[in-house]
């Protein structure tokens, strides 16, 4: 019987699904874990401190991606890895009840989060070496809006089923995360299945045929990668550029959900779900194609500084919302849906420059898939100090201080766009942006 991957599949069958699967694990780590532990009575410190260094497996995956190529294929390690993150969901669902529940539910999320990584590797590579040109940039649209539709599941169904369960059906909480939990995990084994039949096998994006080639071959890229003209300024930018951002990234979700009585918003699992899921990640889509629009009209250059401002400014919103309410006045479900509206378009509007500048500007050469993805890693690296430092330093200071703490941090991001280098050569149009 052939092998049901051999069987030419159209992009739609597979771009979409292959797309929500990294991004139900990425959010489920990143947010939704944090949205577990608040509601079990967990301090920020505590869960910023311990899902902050989660992220270092995403950082990590230029190290081992090569290594890929030389052992079966590309489909077989998503498969395998879907089937992995399904079971350690499961776990995740039977730890709950344990006594030490919190480190053992940590050490699941690390494992789970370089399975999530690899799948990441190897469904990239699928996407690259299954489509041509032509049809990678037909389906770049589906790749990014398919990945949030994960990311609204983990945030949104997710913590949704979890409320519910709670304030309808009076499930204890540890009980009600437990069967999202295992609902997600059944979700996990079931896109598994479907791509059993529907995902193509990909074929290598390396030549070398050792462990000494692919080793050699990673030293070549990094002595190139260092080699590029400015290449000390445009890392500058990278890491300066989203200084305030892993300030909020974790804790603003915690922020929204904490008590009033402890300067927090207070909202509901259910409400959390709404707005910091379903809402903010629609408005996060509209942003980014509307600040895609916006550079190609102006050219990067030109639109940096701005695009900057558009990414920063907004973090004022939640200045206004931890000092404009309180126990004794709590701010309205509309005035709080609006103002983490405004703060999540700002952010994925002027989040294109950075992507961009990494595309354009840094990565171009002979290893540019291999570049692009050093500069990945180094962007999602130079979040996880600020991830962790975010919650000692909002219990310590307040939510009050510490977003006023925030909008000062902004400014190492204007400053790096400002002075970011363009070494090479950019069509811009003759207009001037706002």
């Amino acid at each position: 019987m052939a092998d049901p991957a051999s069987r030419p599949r159209h992009p739609l069958a597979w771009v979409p699904t292959a797309y929500l699967a990294e991004g139900i694990p990425f959010a489920m780590v990143i947010w939704v874990a944090g949205t577990l532990f608040k509601d079990l009575g967990h301090s920020d410190g505590a869960i910023t401190v311990a899902l902050a260094s989660i992220g270092l497996a995403w950082s990590l995956k230029p190290f081992w991606a090569a290594f890929l190529d030389m052992f079966r294929t590309k489909r077989f390690f998503v498969l395998t890895m879907e089937l992995l993150m399904a079971v350690l969901l499961g776990l995740f669902a039977l730890a709950l009840p344990l006594p030490n529940y919190f480190q053992v539910v940590i050490a699941i999320l690390w494992v789970l989060a370089f399975a999530s990584a690899t799948q990441d590797i190897c469904v990239d590579g699928i996407y690259i070496t299954s489509l041509d040109p032509a049809n990678q940039a037909k389906y770049i649209g589906v790749q990014g809006m398919a990945w949030n539709v994960g990311r609204i599941f983990a945030t949104a169904g997710v913590v949704w089923i979890a409320g519910t369960l709670q304030e309808q059906a009076s499930y204890a909480p540890k009980t009600a995360w437990a069967v999202a939990m295992g609902l997600s995990g059944a979700t996990m084994a079931a896109l598994a299945l479907y791509h059993f039949v529907m995902l193509p096998p990909g074929s290598k994006t390396t030549s070398a045929q050792s462990t000494e080639e692919v080793v050699s071959t990673f030293k070549d890229t990094v002595r190139d990668f260092f080699r590029k003209d400015k290449i000390w300024g445009m890392l500058a930018f990278v890491f300066l550029f989203r200084s305030a951002e892993g300030l909020l990234l974790i804790e603003a979700p915690l922020f929204i959900q904490a008590p009033l009585e402890e300067g927090g918003l207070g909202l509901t699992l259910v409400q959390k779900g709404l707005i910091d899921g379903t809402i903010s990640t629609a408005v996060s889509i509209v942003g980014g194609l509307l600040g895609g629009v916006f550079v190609s009209r102006y050219g990067l250059a030109r639109s940096l500084f701005f695009l900057a401002l558009c990414l920063n400014v907004p973090n004022l919103c939640y200045v206004y919302l931890s000092w404009a309410g309180g126990p004794e006045a709590p701010l309205s479900m509309q005035t709080i849906a609006i103002l983490i509206t405004i703060e999540k378009f700002g952010y994925s509007f002027g989040f294109v420059g950075n992507m961009l500048y990494m595309m354009q500007q840094i990565s171009p050469g002979r290893y540019h898939m291999t570049h692009y993805a050093f500069c990945t890693a180094l962007m999602n690296l130079v979040l996880i100090p600020t991830q962790m430092a975010s919650g000692p330093l909002a219990d310590w200071m307040g939510y009050r201080s510490y977003f006023i703490f925030v909008v000062v941090a902004t400014i190492p991001s204007l400053v790096a766009a400002k002075l970011a280098p363009f070494p090479r050569d950019q069509a811009t149009s003759k207009q001037e942006p706002p």
